[in-house]
């Protein structure tokens, strides 16, 4: 599972919160002394070659405030989906309090045409209908009872299967809380939930390079190991 996605203009990696000091001091040591700002809603670094590390805040008025608010332990809903898998859960803390994982069948596609194609089309098409049915239930069986408990939701796996879910109007409030990124997941089983509601903690960082940084050939700066 990538720690590391792409995001318009730069990429975004994920940092567990009590690493967020380190990982600004390592960044700084790549890219020159850095300058911060802190504002109601994000966290601004500004480093002297022009590189920024942004990442959003949940209190405070000062970095210390900021990444102290960002270790406390909160309560996130997990919604994995693949097609023909998913894996849902609350996690607290970054373990998993409760869950319902399950796997359906779904043919892959065949090249083969004519009849045959369009009979096995339909039957994988089926197949793809119980499989998202069977998530859409598990969502709404554990997370819509106890959506006021949380203070976010995390997504995983697929958008395509995910969008279906967001269709689903008993599982519009699970959406609302969602954050905004979408973790990469293999196929949803209990140990990949329980990797996730260690990531789900985690802060996510989104690094903007200068031109200078985007060309030099191989590197791919997230500030780590520095």
């Amino acid at each position: 599972m990538s720690r590391v996605r792409p995001v318009p203009g730069g990429r975004a990696v994920e940092v567990e919160p009590e690493r967020v000091t380190g990982w600004i001091d390592r960044f700084a040591q790549r890219h020159g002394p850095v300058e911060t700002h802190v504002s109601a809603s994000d966290v601004v670094v500004t480093a002297e070659d022009g590189a920024t590390a942004t990442f959003a805040t949940r209190g405070g008025t000062s970095l210390y405030e900021v990444v102290e608010k960002l270790t406390e332990p909160r309560r996130i809903g997990l919604v994995l989906v693949r097609l023909g898998g998913h894996s849902v859960g609350i996690a607290f803390g970054g373990r998993v309090e409760v869950s319902a994982t399950d796997r359906k069948q779904v043919h892959g596609r065949i090249r083969a045409g004519g009849w045959s194609q369009q009979r096995f089309a339909r039957r994988r098409e089926g197949q793809a209908r119980v499989a998202l049915q069977a998530a859409a239930d598990d969502v709404a069986r554990v997370l819509v009872p106890r959506l006021g408990e949380l203070d976010s939701v995390v997504l995983g796996g697929d958008w395509q299967a995910l969008d279906v879910l967001r269709n689903d109007r008993r599982l519009s409030g699970v959406f609302l809380k969602a954050e905004d990124r979408v973790l990469d997941v293999p196929e949803p089983r209990r140990t990949v939930l329980d990797e996730a509601a260690e990531r789900a903690r985690c802060v996510e960082i989104v690094i903007q390079d200068t031109r200078a940084t985007l060309g030099e050939p191989g590197r791919m700066d997230t500030g780590e190991g520095a």
